[in-house]
């Protein structure tokens, strides 16, 4: 059934007619064939939470990681992750990570580090928008 809309020319509104039509049953391919072994939702959701854990560096981060020839180890970077873990458990937004001679500002909710210093460049500087300091041991 096609409707007369007035200004609407009747060939455009026979062809969006045709277009937005159902289609059969038949032409419709599920997406996921029958008899497949597909994961559950709570798999799934779980493997998405379970990346999310990790760290990220935020593009200036890690520039400036990079700048003034920071590396972190795999144990700088559980001390850091442990460090993160320890300001969310008390409802910490955003934290200043104290860790041997570096200074990090971390995101808590986006488990995020936005900005690095190293023990040259921190000095004279204020940090703000931060509402804890945690000490990576």
């Amino acid at each position: 059934m096609v409707r007369t809309i007035e200004g609407v020319d009747q060939r455009a509104a026979a062809g969006l007619a045709e277009l937005y039509a159902p289609q059969p049953a038949s032409s419709v391919a599920p997406a996921i064939p029958p008899g497949a072994n597909s994961p559950a939702f709570a798999d799934v959701l779980q493997e998405v939470r379970s990346v999310g854990d990790g760290l990220h560096f935020s593009k200036h981060a890690r520039t400036r990681l990079a700048q003034r020839g920071v590396t972190l180890e795999a144990d700088d970077m559980r001390r850091l992750q442990g460090a993160v873990d320890q300001a969310a458990a008390k409802g910490s937004r955003d934290s200043l990570v104290l860790m041997d001679d570096l200074a990090l500002v971390v995101s808590v909710r986006n488990r995020t580090v936005v900005t690095a210093m190293d023990a040259g460049s921190r000095r004279n500087n204020v940090f703000t928008n931060i509402d804890s300091v945690v000490l990576a041991d």
